[in-house]
């Protein structure tokens, strides 16, 4: 963790700079970066998800993916640097609800499209499960995000562990498809801007052990 006034600049598909300012930089040993400002909650102001080469000298802090993309933040005063081994952590346990949807919608994913067959509930990824992956009537690797309701977090996790499988050649390219009993009209804009497919479930349905009115849009 490094609290610093720094200027922050991003070059790959876009270009964009942030000046001068005093900020919060998280540096995780996934290889990941993010520049926090005290506002906006949880949510970064620039950040690269991993796996990044992240390289420290004079100074500068450079973030490097695999796609040639780097981020770069220019320290012009270290205010404080502290560095905690978090160790293991056990991972994130879903609510009741949720642990739910995703037993009974395992139970048959073929409700969700055609041709849907379970490869794995919780596949493991460096990031966190993914709450199930699945393979199409094509063959193609569909990984499917599950909440109670869907919102543009949910939507950005779901992206989140997209890019790291895509990384594996047996599974590239991978189809995204966000479930939810409710998912918000900005959730389902987001997801359909980023070619994700959104499914709605009920959840009484679901229970009764009928097939799911899904709703796919």
């Amino acid at each position: 963790m490094v609290v610093a006034r720094c200027t922050v600049e991003y070059a790959g598909r876009l270009g964009a700079r942030l000046g001068e300012a005093t900020r919060l930089v998280i540096l995780k040993a996934d290889g990941s970066i993010a520049v926090h400002c005290d506002a906006k909650a949880y949510k970064p102001l620039n950040w690269m998800t991993p796996p990044c080469e992240i390289r420290e000298a004079d100074g500068v802090i450079v973030a490097t993916n695999p796609k040639g993309e780097t981020l770069t933040v220019s320290l012009l005063e270290v205010l404080h640097d502290h560095t905690v081994d978090l160790g293991e952590d056990p991972g994130l346990e879903k609510d009741g609800v949720e642990a739910e949807l995703q037993v009974l919608i395992a139970a048959r994913v073929e409700a969700l499209t055609d041709g849907l067959t379970l490869i794995k509930r919780e596949y493991p990824t460096d990031i966190g499960p993914v709450d199930l992956l699945c393979r199409d009537a094509a063959g193609r690797a569909v990984v499917v995000e599950i909440k109670r309701i869907g919102e543009i977090a949910g939507v950005e996790q779901l992206i989140r562990y997209q890019e790291r499988l895509d990384l594996d050649t047996r599974l590239a390219p991978t189809r995204g498809m966000f479930v939810a009993t409710r998912i918000k009209p900005q959730a389902r804009v987001f997801a359909e801007s980023r070619g994700i497919e959104c499914v709605e479930v009920d959840l009484d349905d679901l229970r009764g052990h009928e097939l799911p009115q899904t709703r796919l849009f």
